[in-house]
């Protein structure tokens, strides 16, 4: 990987951590990947503090700061080991901006050493010590579901409204409007939407007895979202919003989640009532969005999914 010093070659996303950081000058920006839509950098200063930066040429900082305000909701409740974000913002409202390649978009954050190994059972318990904290916006302290801004779930446009209540029947009404239905109609597909249907009008079955309160989500959470730092678990790149704690296990089918990792979880936050019935609920909204995104490899699951929902309702 080539490295560039800052010496050479000034730019604005190094200015605003040297006028917002007492950590000296920086030195090196070393690349460290990139996506389909952005691309990653460690900053370091010539006082070896490091932060890692997220550059998106041509975008504008929407995305980013749904996942600044995602990764400082997770990062409140001092649980699992989050990087915490310090500022995201438009390339062309910093001095400087353009010269980085046009407009764009650039978030700063806490540089974590990912690496190693980490217990299952402590990503379990911590997952849901972050489940229970106490939320960090007002709205969701309130018993609101929802997000202050919407995000995305991969590419795909995350709508988060909050809710007028709160209230499982709140919970329902949101995860049938802005998760199932929405995913469906960007589907488009006459046979799955027809079981959306079904199932979204007799939703309610699948909380009976069920109380729900607001939880804070990572909200995409696989095995490529999680790592170790120090040896402790850590999550990353998320989608989050405020919801149901067992919408988490939407993605627990590329997960790898342990029987350990689900001891350890529900020992602090006990198994409800139609867990399993749910948990296809939620893998649902997944699967549907892998097959918006990728295409007919995940129709299967889509209506097999549906399919067994639908084939309990009353």
């Amino acid at each position: 990987m080539r490295t560039t010093s800052s010496a050479q070659t000034k730019d604005p996303v190094s200015g605003w951590i040297e006028d917002n950081f007492n950590q000296g000058k920086v030195v090196n920006q070393r690349a460290m990947g990139s996506s389909g839509w952005s691309s990653a950098y460690c900053y370091e200063t010539d006082q070896g503090a490091k932060y890692f930066v997220k550059l998106a040429r041509g975008r504008d900082a929407g995305m980013f700061k749904g996942e600044a305000l995602g990764l400082q909701a997770m990062y409140a409740t001092q649980t699992l080991r989050i990087p915490n974000a310090y500022h995201c913002g438009e390339l062309s409202s910093v001095p400087g901006g353009r010269g980085l390649g046009g407009s764009g978009s650039f978030i700063i954050m806490e540089y974590l050493n990912f690496g190693g190994t980490f217990k299952q059972e402590e990503l379990g318990r911590q997952l849901a010590e972050m489940h229970m904290a106490k939320p960090h916006f007002e709205e969701a302290r309130e018993g609101r579901f929802g997000f202050p801004v919407d995000n995305t779930i991969g590419g795909t446009p995350q709508p988060n409204p909050w809710t007028a209540s709160g209230g499982t029947a709140a919970w329902v009404a949101f995860f049938k409007e802005h998760r199932l239905q929405h995913m469906l109609q960007l589907a488009g597909d006459a046979r799955l939407t027809a079981l959306g249907n079904t199932l979204c009008a007799n939703l309610e079955q699948l909380f009976d007895g069920v109380e729900v309160t607001p939880s804070v989500l990572h909200g995409d959470l696989w095995s490529g979202n999680v790592s170790a730092v120090d040896g402790q678990p850590a999550i990353y790149d998320p989608a989050v919003y405020f919801g149901h704690a067992e919408a988490e296990f939407g993605m627990s089918w590329c997960a790898g989640f342990s029987d350990s990792f689900y001891r350890a979880y529900h020992s602090v936050l006990p198994k409800a009532k139609g867990f399993e019935a749910r948990k296809t609920l939620y893998k649902l909204y997944h699967y549907l969005n892998h097959y918006v995104l990728f295409g007919s490899g995940y129709y299967s699951q889509c209506l097999s999914s549906l399919t067994e929902l639908t084939r309990t309702m009353r």
